[in-house]
C-alpha cells in the first residue's frame, strides 16, 4: 500500500525574511498560515509558512541572528538555488503574467515547451525558479 500523502510543503532558506514575505504575500498572493515569533518589525520572523490555492511553501531565514547576515548574500551559499524550480499548476497562464506585469515584475509572456505545457517563468528575491504552468488544449 502506498502511503496516504496530502499535499507537499517544500522548506527553503532566504537571504531575507521581510523581502521574501512581501514578494510571495504581495506580488504572488500567497497567504501567510503562521510564523514563528516575531522578532521585532514588520514580517520579521525566522520561519513562515505560506499558502496559495493548493500550494504550501515555507521560508526559513538562512540566518538565525540579524547580526550574522552578511551586508550582501553569499554567492557561493545560494549559488544553488538557480538549480530548484517550483512549478505551480496555473489554469490561466496568461492571466497570471498580466497580474505579474500590472505590479510592476519584469517577466517574459508565457511560452509553450516542446512536452505541450504553457510556462510562465520567473525568480524570486533569493534566485529560486517559479514556473507557473498548464496543459496547452489541442
Amino acid at each position: 500500500m502506498a502511503i496516504d500523502v496530502r499535499g507537499l510543503a517544500p522548506l527553503v532558506e532566504v537571504y531575507d525574511m521581510p523581502t521574501s514575505v512581501r514578494f510571495y504575500r504581495d506580488v504572488l498572493g500567497f497567504e501567510i498560515v503562521n510564523t514563528s515569533p516575531n522578532l521585532g518589525g514588520e514580517d520579521r520572523f525566522h520561519w513562515a509558512w505560506l499558502r496559495l490555492g493548493d500550494a504550501d511553501l515555507m521560508l526559513n531565514s538562512a540566518y538565525e541572528f540579524e547580526e550574522e547576515r552578511p551586508a550582501e548574500p553569499d554567492r557561493a551559499r545560494f549559488a544553488a538555488h538557480k538549480d530548484i524550480c517550483f512549478f505551480f499548476s496555473c489554469p490561466q497562464v496568461d492571466a497570471a503574467y498580466e497580474e505579474l506585469r500590472n505590479k510592476g515584475v519584469q517577466v517574459s509572456k508565457p511560452s509553450v515547451a516542446p512536452y505541450g505545457m504553457k510556462q510562465l517563468s520567473l525568480s524570486d528575491p533569493d534566485g529560486y525558479g517559479l514556473c507557473f504552468q498548464w496543459p496547452v488544449k489541442e
